[in-house]
Protein backbone atom coordinates (compact mmCIF):
# COMPACT_ATOMS: atom_id res chain seq x y z
CA UNK A 1 0.00 0.00 0.00
CA UNK A 2 2.78 2.52 0.80
CA UNK A 3 4.43 1.71 -2.56
CA UNK A 4 0.91 2.51 -4.01
CA UNK A 5 0.29 5.41 -2.10
CA UNK A 6 3.77 6.74 -2.92
CA UNK A 7 2.99 6.11 -6.95
CA UNK A 8 -0.35 8.02 -6.72
CA UNK A 9 1.57 11.16 -5.23
CA UNK A 10 4.51 10.83 -7.49
CA UNK A 11 1.68 11.62 -10.13
CA UNK A 12 -0.53 13.67 -8.61
CA UNK A 13 3.53 15.78 -8.48
CA UNK A 14 3.94 15.12 -11.65
CA UNK A 15 0.77 16.23 -12.82
CA UNK A 16 1.01 19.56 -10.63
CA UNK A 17 4.05 20.61 -12.71
CA UNK A 18 3.14 19.92 -15.98
CA UNK A 19 -0.03 21.89 -15.24
CA UNK A 20 1.90 24.47 -13.91
CA UNK A 21 4.37 24.76 -17.19
CA UNK A 22 1.79 23.72 -19.22
CA UNK A 23 0.26 27.19 -18.55
CA UNK A 24 3.04 29.57 -18.07
CA UNK A 25 3.86 28.11 -21.75
CA UNK A 26 0.26 28.54 -22.55
CA UNK A 27 0.29 33.00 -21.26
CA UNK A 28 3.77 32.79 -23.41
CA UNK A 29 2.18 32.07 -26.25
CA UNK A 30 -0.82 34.22 -25.50
CA UNK A 31 1.56 37.17 -25.01
CA UNK A 32 3.02 36.67 -28.76
CA UNK A 33 -0.28 36.39 -29.86
CA UNK A 34 -1.52 39.36 -28.48
CA UNK A 35 1.56 41.45 -29.55
CA UNK A 36 1.05 39.78 -33.15
CA UNK A 37 -2.14 40.73 -33.54
CA UNK A 38 -1.19 44.35 -31.97
CA UNK A 39 1.35 44.77 -34.92
CA UNK A 40 -1.13 43.57 -37.53
CA UNK A 41 -3.21 45.88 -36.52
CA UNK A 42 -1.43 48.72 -36.66
CA UNK A 43 0.22 47.56 -40.08
CA UNK A 44 -2.87 47.63 -41.17
CA UNK A 45 -4.06 51.12 -40.23
CA UNK A 46 -1.02 53.03 -41.13
CA UNK A 47 0.30 51.12 -43.87
CA UNK A 48 4.09 50.15 -42.51
CA UNK A 49 5.07 46.75 -43.03
CA UNK A 50 8.33 47.10 -41.27
CA UNK A 51 8.25 44.86 -37.91
CA UNK A 52 10.69 46.82 -36.10
CA UNK A 53 9.31 50.40 -36.80
CA UNK A 54 6.06 48.86 -35.70
CA UNK A 55 7.43 47.54 -32.72
CA UNK A 56 8.77 50.70 -31.38
CA UNK A 57 5.30 52.49 -32.20
CA UNK A 58 3.76 49.76 -30.20
CA UNK A 59 6.43 50.79 -27.61
CA UNK A 60 5.46 54.30 -27.48
CA UNK A 61 1.56 53.21 -27.09
CA UNK A 62 0.49 54.29 -30.86
CA UNK A 63 -1.72 51.28 -31.37
CA UNK A 64 -4.48 50.99 -34.56
CA UNK A 65 -6.92 53.19 -32.58
CA UNK A 66 -4.30 56.21 -31.58
CA UNK A 67 -2.34 55.46 -34.97
CA UNK A 68 -4.58 58.74 -36.24
CA UNK A 69 -3.12 61.07 -33.55
CA UNK A 70 0.32 60.80 -35.38
CA UNK A 71 -0.45 62.80 -38.23
CA UNK A 72 -0.72 65.60 -34.99
CA UNK A 73 2.41 64.63 -33.83
CA UNK A 74 4.45 67.37 -35.71
CA UNK A 75 1.91 69.87 -34.44
CA UNK A 76 2.38 69.13 -31.13
CA UNK A 77 6.38 68.96 -31.36
CA UNK A 78 6.07 72.93 -32.93
CA UNK A 79 3.70 74.12 -29.84
CA UNK A 80 6.08 72.40 -27.39
CA UNK A 81 9.30 73.56 -28.91
CA UNK A 82 9.61 76.92 -26.82
CA UNK A 83 9.12 74.70 -23.38
CA UNK A 84 5.39 75.51 -23.33
CA UNK A 85 2.02 74.89 -24.83
CA UNK A 86 0.10 78.80 -25.65
CA UNK A 87 -3.75 78.51 -25.43
CA UNK A 88 -3.57 80.26 -29.33
CA UNK A 89 -1.32 77.04 -30.03
CA UNK A 90 -3.76 74.28 -28.06
CA UNK A 91 -6.56 75.60 -30.01
CA UNK A 92 -4.66 75.53 -33.72
CA UNK A 93 -3.67 71.74 -32.74
CA UNK A 94 -7.71 71.26 -31.72
CA UNK A 95 -8.55 72.95 -35.07
CA UNK A 96 -6.10 70.70 -36.99
CA UNK A 97 -7.03 67.45 -35.06
CA UNK A 98 -11.29 68.54 -36.03
CA UNK A 99 -9.61 68.84 -40.14
CA UNK A 100 -7.86 65.40 -39.73
CA UNK A 101 -11.10 64.37 -38.76
CA UNK A 102 -10.40 62.90 -35.09
CA UNK A 103 -13.76 62.60 -33.24
CA UNK A 104 -13.31 63.81 -29.92
CA UNK A 105 -13.95 61.44 -27.23
CA UNK A 106 -11.89 58.44 -29.36
CA UNK A 107 -8.59 56.64 -28.48
CA UNK A 108 -6.79 58.81 -30.44
CA UNK A 109 -8.34 62.68 -29.36
CA UNK A 110 -7.34 61.22 -25.54
CA UNK A 111 -3.72 60.40 -26.81
CA UNK A 112 -3.60 63.91 -28.32
CA UNK A 113 -5.35 65.41 -25.08
CA UNK A 114 -2.19 64.10 -22.72
CA UNK A 115 -0.06 65.26 -25.43
CA UNK A 116 -1.46 68.69 -24.89
CA UNK A 117 -1.49 68.88 -21.30
CA UNK A 118 2.12 66.97 -20.93
CA UNK A 119 5.11 67.57 -23.35
CA UNK A 120 5.43 63.84 -24.63
CA UNK A 121 9.10 61.77 -24.66
CA UNK A 122 11.51 63.04 -27.55
CA UNK A 123 10.89 59.65 -28.89
CA UNK A 124 7.34 59.78 -29.93
CA UNK A 125 8.60 62.55 -32.17
CA UNK A 126 12.04 59.78 -33.11
CA UNK A 127 9.18 57.31 -34.10
CA UNK A 128 7.52 60.07 -35.61
CA UNK A 129 10.28 60.77 -38.05
CA UNK A 130 10.94 56.77 -38.83
CA UNK A 131 6.85 56.15 -39.69
CA UNK A 132 6.73 59.41 -41.42
CA UNK A 133 10.01 58.54 -43.34
CA UNK A 134 8.42 54.56 -44.04
CA UNK A 135 5.27 56.28 -44.79
CA UNK A 136 7.01 58.36 -47.41
CA UNK A 137 8.32 55.36 -49.05
CA UNK A 138 5.44 54.24 -50.26
CA UNK A 139 4.07 57.00 -51.70
CA UNK A 140 4.67 58.64 -55.45
CA UNK A 141 6.20 61.91 -55.26
CA UNK A 142 3.57 63.89 -56.00
CA UNK A 143 1.52 62.45 -52.81
CA UNK A 144 4.68 62.40 -50.93
CA UNK A 145 4.83 66.41 -51.62
CA UNK A 146 1.27 67.38 -50.97
CA UNK A 147 1.57 65.42 -47.99
CA UNK A 148 4.80 67.14 -46.31
CA UNK A 149 3.17 70.91 -47.72
CA UNK A 150 -0.21 69.42 -45.67
CA UNK A 151 1.90 69.04 -42.51
CA UNK A 152 4.46 71.36 -42.71
CA UNK A 153 1.40 74.17 -43.99
CA UNK A 154 -1.18 72.77 -40.44
CA UNK A 155 2.38 72.76 -38.30
CA UNK A 156 3.53 76.82 -39.73
CA UNK A 157 -0.22 77.34 -38.45
CA UNK A 158 0.23 76.54 -34.93
CA UNK A 159 4.23 77.87 -34.77
CA UNK A 160 2.45 80.95 -35.99
CA UNK A 161 -0.44 81.02 -33.81
CA UNK A 162 0.84 82.72 -30.31
CA UNK A 163 4.41 84.12 -31.72
CA UNK A 164 4.88 88.13 -31.84
CA UNK A 165 4.42 90.64 -29.57
CA UNK A 166 1.22 92.35 -29.84
CA UNK A 167 0.61 90.59 -32.71
CA UNK A 168 3.72 92.27 -34.27
CA UNK A 169 7.15 91.24 -35.76
CA UNK A 170 8.41 87.44 -36.18
CA UNK A 171 4.99 85.21 -35.25
CA UNK A 172 7.53 82.19 -35.84
CA UNK A 173 9.96 81.51 -32.88
CA UNK A 174 14.16 80.24 -33.51
CA UNK A 175 12.86 77.28 -31.59
CA UNK A 176 9.68 76.85 -33.98
CA UNK A 177 11.85 77.56 -36.79
CA UNK A 178 14.26 74.77 -35.69
CA UNK A 179 11.31 72.22 -35.68
CA UNK A 180 9.89 73.31 -38.56
CA UNK A 181 13.08 72.95 -40.29
CA UNK A 182 13.37 69.28 -38.73
CA UNK A 183 10.16 68.45 -39.97
CA UNK A 184 10.55 69.31 -43.38
CA UNK A 185 14.03 67.38 -43.14
CA UNK A 186 12.28 63.86 -42.20
CA UNK A 187 10.76 64.00 -46.01
CA UNK A 188 14.22 64.40 -47.38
Amino acid sequence: MGEEFLGDRRKALEDAFFAKHNEQLKQKLREVESAQAKRDALRTASGIADEAILDQLIALNIQSETVAALSLIPLIEVAWADGRMDTQERQAILAGAQTSGLPVGSASYQLLEGWLSQRPAPALFAAWEVYVKALAATLDADAREALKADLLGRARTVADAAGGILGLGNRISRAEQDKLTALEQAFA
